[in-house]
This record gives structure tokens, sequence and C-alpha cells, in this order.
């Protein structure tokens, strides 16, 4: 997904997320679904995340918000990018 040109909407980040954790893990990614739960991401995978959000939505992501909970669903992630954005 180009990030250059989508705007900064819940919808657009979640779209993106849900893209990237799809091809990544070569499953399906809904909105709701607990990433570490399941184990379709591992403390690896998850700075990977980190990567990809702090690129994709050229955002960074603060020291405090680094926590499982933040990470946890494409929800709650798009929820952190519009936060950090905000600010």
């Amino acid at each position: 997904m180009d990030t250059t040109t989508t705007p900064l909407t819940d919808e657009a980040i979640r779209a993106n997320l849900t893209e990237f954790l799809a091809t990544r893990t070569r499953q399906e990614i809904t909105h709701d679904l607990d990433l570490f739960a399941t184990g379709l991401v591992s403390s690896l995978f998850a700075m990977e995340l980190l990567t990809h959000i702090e690129a994709a939505f050229r955002v960074s992501v603060p020291a405090e918000e680094l926590k499982l909970d933040s990470f946890r669903t494409v929800d709650t992630m798009a929820a952190l990018v519009l936060r950090i954005a905000g600010d």
C-alpha cells in the first residue's frame, strides 16, 4: 500500500496493517484478531511490525507505547497510530 498518498484515517491504517499482516503470515487477518494469542506474531516479528508502522505512517512510537496491548490487534495498532499522529 502506498502510504505517501494515503490519508491517515482509521480505515486506511487498518487496511494497510491487514494487508501487511496477511501477506507476511499468509493467514486471514481480522481487525480484532489477537495476533499474540494466536501465535501469528512472535517477538522478532513484532519488531518488524513496529518498523513497518513507523515507516508506513511516518510516526515514531514512543517507549511508553511499546507494550503488547498496543500491538495486539489491527484495531489497537490503528488507534496507536492515530493517537501518535494526533500529538
